[in-house]
Formats: structure tokens, C-alpha cells, sequence
């Protein structure tokens, strides 16, 4: 996404390297080339719908699944914090993190203690349910919920800043932090773009503002597989 690509980086390449080359009569597998676009352009590709909450709940999506590596002990959660330390906590059996240093960018607070942290889905369950996510299958919706491969999808940040945003599209609610809204529009409309996911009127009237006083954020987005 816009900053901080080494999970979105590291999904991309792990699924280059794993291609084998094609027998004479095989098909090769296609990668699709990631999407590079200015804001504007992406938030104009959002397809705009009226949102439906209907039969949500936050038990639709099973999230902190066994992550990547289901053989660490670590689940989605533990992982994302150890992607995005600025300093590496000490890991003990079972995944237990002490110690380590952390950078909210919602809020430009560095926390230390990964209990401090929550991990925020850049576009929340409910909202992802409403702008299409309640059509998906579980599988897929698990796959939404654990989502890193892409840098933004998954977001740790401080507690309170989680609470306040709970599940509120950018019409309601950008970081505290002024500095941050660039990336953090920039960031959801990558995510909705990745997994297919619409706006509603006001969500997208609200990126388009956004879009126009950020006119050198860049969007960069890979289609969910």
C-alpha cells in the first residue's frame, strides 16, 4: 500500500518464486501485476452501492486463524506484530511477546508491549460485510479477516485509537494524527479495491475530498486471489 509494503512486498515475491515452469503442453500460472494509480483514479474505480448490514455478525469472519506458518505457534494477530516492529520483541513458547517497540501510525505514538496494541482490519468486518463481503462464502471471508498479503490490510496501532474508529468508514472517521490521513485513504481504498468491496455515497464523496488534497498519494494494489 502506501508505506510500509514488507508484508504486501513479501506475499508478492513468495508467490513469484513458487511458480514452476510450465511443462510444453501446461498453461503457465498468471500473477497479476499489481495496480499502480494516483488516488484520485483509484477512488474513482470503487464501484458506489447502498450498503446492507443485514445478518452480520462479527462471528462471520473467523480471524486470528493460524496465520501464515501454521507450524510457529503464532496466529494472524502475533505475526502482524512481528511484521511491523520497529524493535523485535523476545519470543517464548506459544508465541508470547514481551518487550519490542511498536509505531501507531494513526496516531504517531510509539508503544512498547505488544499488549498495548490492537490489530485493526483497515476496513472493518462489518463494513466489508455491508459492501460485499456478506455475498462471500466463509472461506473467503476467513481469508479477508486474515488477510497479509497486502502491508495495509492488517494495522497495529494503539487501543484507543482502535476504539475510536470501531466500525466507521472515512466519511465518520480518519486517524487523529493529520499527517495520516493520505496514507490511511489511500490505504482503504486499496483494500477495498483488493477485495472487491464498494462505498456508499458518502463514504466515496468523502474519499473524493480526501483524493483532492492528496494529490501525490499513490495507491498500490494487488486483486485478492
Amino acid at each position: 500500500m502506501i508505506t510500509n509494503m514488507l508484508r504486501g512486498t513479501a506475499a508478492f515475491c513468495l508467490a513469484l518464486t513458487s511458480l514452476t515452469l510450465p511443462s510444453p503442453t501446461a498453461t503457465a500460472t498468471r500473477v497479476p501485476a499489481p495496480e499502480v494509480l494516483p488516488l484520485e483514479d483509484a477512488v474513482g474505480r470503487l464501484p458506489v452501492a447502498e450498503e446492507d448490514r443485514t445478518g452480520y455478525t462479527r462471528d462471520s469472519f473467523q480471524y486470528w486463524n493460524t496465520g501464515l506458518d501454521a507450524a510457529d505457534g503464532c496466529n494472524t494477530r502475533d505475526e502482524v506484530l512481528l511484521t511491523e516492529a520497529v524493535q523485535e520483541p523476545t519470543v517464548t513458547a506459544g508465541c508470547k511477546l514481551s518487550g519490542g517497540k511498536w509505531g501507531s501510525y494513526y496516531d504517531g505514538v510509539e508503544v512498547g508491549g505488544a499488549d498495548k496494541l490492537a490489530i485493526d482490519h483497515m476496513v472493518p468486518l462489518a463494513e466489508a460485510w455491508e459492501s460485499g463481503a456478506g455475498a462471500w462464502d466463509a472461506r473467503r471471508r476467513e481469508a479477508y479477516a486474515n488477510d497479509q498479503g497486502a502491508a495495509a490490510s492488517l494495522v497495529a496501532v494503539t487501543a484507543r485509537t482502535l476504539r475510536s474508529k470501531a466500525d466507521q468508514d472515512p466519511a465518520a472517521w480518519v486517524p487523529p494524527l493529520p499527517e495520516a490521513h493520505c496514507r490511511y485513504t489511500g490505504e482503504w481504498t486499496a483494500t477495498k479495491l483488493r477485495w472487491g468491496l464498494a462505498a456508499d455515497q458518502s463514504e466515496a464523496e468523502a474519499l473524493k475530498v480526501y483524493a483532492e488534497a492528496c494529490e501525490t498519494t499513490i495507491v498500490h494494489y494487488n486483486p485478492a486471489p
